[in-house]
């Protein structure tokens, strides 16, 4: 398959996902493709441009609904959905912001959330806040899972076990009750913690745009 500029992001994407995104160099990404680092340059100007363009590629996954009902449900499908982006590629959120250029796909999306917002009556200021809590709740969410969920479930269920060993009961009771009665009961449920939060935060956007509150 010859070499070609959406080849070049594709392959890094996928390093990043398994390698880790600071073991990325062009060096070692050209012997992922099997060419020399030099023949990437004639597809990404250089290490910056690589990293926008992949930034890029991970946004244009997000899903920006069309067909939503109305606003609230345009912006939780859009969080459901930048949430499990994230998920499959758990660097990316770190790395979307502290970048200075904005590739098509980022442009749209940026576009697309506050013109959604705008059109259902917020006020800039107010959409531009509501945009800046949702994704500070998806990139919060999804780091905090890759602590919560890192492992197998047998891991999981030994390292909490040595967690209950290590909690007096008589000192720490609500601790353990959360442990024994919630968590070893039922599972951890990522999408229903990632629900619940995001429940909240556009039910209260609602209020603020129902009462005209700026």
């Amino acid at each position: 398959m010859p070499l070609s500029r959406e080849r070049v992001l594709g392959a890094a994407v996928l390093f990043a996902d398994e390698d880790g995104l600071e073991s990325l160099s062009m060096r070692k990404l050209g012997q992922r493709l099997g060419v020399e680092a030099m023949s990437l340059y004639n597809h990404v100007a250089n290490k910056d441009d690589l990293l926008d363009g992949m930034v890029d590629l991970v946004v244009s996954e997000i899903d920006l609904p069309s067909d939503a009902a109305d606003w609230k449900e345009a912006m939780r499908r859009r969080a459901v959905s930048a949430q499990a982006v994230f998920s499959r590629h758990p660097w990316a959120s770190g790395l979307i912001d502290s970048r200075e250029s904005s590739g098509p796909a980022r442009l749209r999306y940026f576009d697309w959330v506050i013109g959604t917002l705008r059109r259902a009556g917020f006020t800039l200021e107010l959409a531009i806040r509501a945009f800046s809590l949702l994704d500070s709740y998806v990139y919060g969410f999804g780091r905090q899972q890759l602590n919560v969920s890192a492992g197998p479930d047998v891991a999981r269920e030994e390292m909490a076990e040595a967690f209950l060993r290590a909690i007096p009961a008589d000192e720490y009771p609500y601790l353990r009750e959360m442990v024994v009665d919630y968590a070893m009961a039922t599972g951890h449920d990522e999408s229903a913690d990632f629900e619940f939060g995001l429940s909240l935060i556009l039910d209260g956007l609602e209020r603020l745009l129902d009462g005209g509150t700026s």
